[in-house]
């Protein structure tokens, strides 16, 4: 394993998308608990797209323009959801002062979804992964599947920390009404964004 895969790695799961958006709003509305909660299920929803890239599924989506619009736009109208229930203050994101633990399941099927119906991660993933593994590696698969869960180990490490220091501030926003209708206008509209950014992406 080398050190560039490792800062790439760090680069690429830190920086702001999806995955960080619905973590932090999970650790703001609904504690610690639950944003490690949404971190492994953000992490649990790159499975597939690793599978796919693994065994060559990716490259037919890439191949694919109905299907790879017919995932994209799955996703954009998912984020839109979010954003909606969000707003509506309602669902798995919903703000309030009491932490509710009927929602586990909710959080963890949100933050598979939010990933799964993410069809750039499948061709991000053909094209990343085989750049670590040299040429004459006698076990592709074997180094594939180790980068690979290095890759997800990072993430939810990475997506843990994010929530737990939003969990962190949780009990100065929840204790002011305008501070919690500022923090769902900023994630829902982060929400419109990231479907707005992925309806524009092309294969």
């Amino acid at each position: 394993m080398s050190i560039e895969f490792l800062l790439t790695t760090l680069i690429i799961v830190a920086s702001p998308g999806t995955g960080v958006v619905y973590t932090l709003a999970a650790g703001l509305s609904r504690g610690g608990g639950a944003s490690v909660l949404a971190a492994f299920a953000c992490t649990l929803g790159i499975v597939p797209h690793l599978v796919a890239a693994l065994t060559g599924l990716a490259a037919l989506l890439h191949a694919s323009a109905l299907t790879f619009e017919t995932v994209k736009y799955a996703g954009v109208a998912y984020l839109l959801f979010m954003a909606w229930q969000t707003l509506r203050q309602s669902g798995t994101l919903r703000i309030e002062a009491r932490q509710d633990a009927r929602s586990a399941r909710r959080v963890l099927l949100d933050g598979v979804l939010l990933n799964l119906l993410n069809p750039k991660l499948s061709i991000f993933f053909v094209a990343f992964l085989p750049q670590f593994v040299p040429a004459a590696e006698t076990n592709a698969l074997a180094r594939m599947l180790e980068l690979s869960g290095i890759f997800m180990l990072a993430t939810f490490v990475i997506f843990s920390i994010y929530g737990l220091c939003a969990a962190a501030v949780r009990d100065r926003i929840v204790g002011s009404p305008r501070v919690m209708t500022w923090m769902r206008r900023t994630f829902a509209t982060a929400f419109v964004a990231l479907g707005a950014k992925l309806a524009f992406t092309d294969r």
